[in-house]
C-alpha cells in the first residue's frame, strides 16, 4: 500500500527530528541550568551592574564555590564570561554561569539579590548546607558531592 504522499513526506520529518543527533554538552548545559532558581530581584540587579560596567559585553554572573571560610566552603561571585563547561541559566536577557563542580553543591539552591537594613547583596539558600557561617558566606555540605 503506497501512502499519499503528504503523509509520506511529513512521516519522513517527523522521523528525521527524532533520529537528529543529540549535542550532549548543550544538554547538559540545559539540565544542570535547571538546577539554581534565580529570583527577578537577581535578574534586574545584575541587569544593572552590567550596565553600569563599561565591558560587560559577552559577561554575567558566576555563582560558585571554593574551598575556604569558617565553614569549609564559601560562596564565590564575579562578572565573567562564560566557559565551555559552564551551565548557564538565561533569564530576561542576563545571564548566569555554574562551573560543574559548584553545580553539584548548588542544586536546589535558590538565588536571590537582597537590599535590607539585615544585608545588601547576592545571597544563596542552599538546601545542601548543613550549616552555614554567620557571615553567611560560608557553609559546610550537607553531603559529599
Amino acid at each position: 500500500m503506497k501512502m499519499p504522499a503528504a503523509i509520506s513526506a511529513s512521516a519522513s520529518q517527523s522521523n528525521a527530528a527524532r533520529l537528529r543527533p543529540i549535542d550532549l554538552a548543550e544538554a547538559h548545559s540545559t539540565f544542570d541550568a535547571l538546577m539554581i532558581d534565580v529570583t527577578d530581584s537577581a535578574v534586574d540587579h545584575l541587569r544593572s551592574l552590567l550596565e553600569l560596567n563599561n565591558d560587560a559585553e559577552g559577561k554575567g554572573l558566576r555563582v560558585g564555590i571554593a574551598k575556604g571560610g569558617c565553614s569549609g566552603l564559601q560562596y564565590e561571585m564575579l562578572l565573567d564570561v562564560r566557559q565551555p563547561a559552564d551551565a548557564v541559566i538565561e533569564r530576561n536577557g542576563v545571564e548566569f554561569f555554574v562551573d560543574p563542580e559548584s553545580a553539584k553543591l548548588l542544586s536546589g539552591a535558590t538565588l536571590d539579590y537582597r537590599d535590607g537594613l539585615t544585608g545588601t547583596g547576592f545571597q544563596i539558600v542552599n538546601p545542601n548546607a548543613a550549616r552555614t557561617c554567620g557571615c553567611g558566606t560560608s557553609f559546610e555540605a550537607a553531603r559529599s558531592a
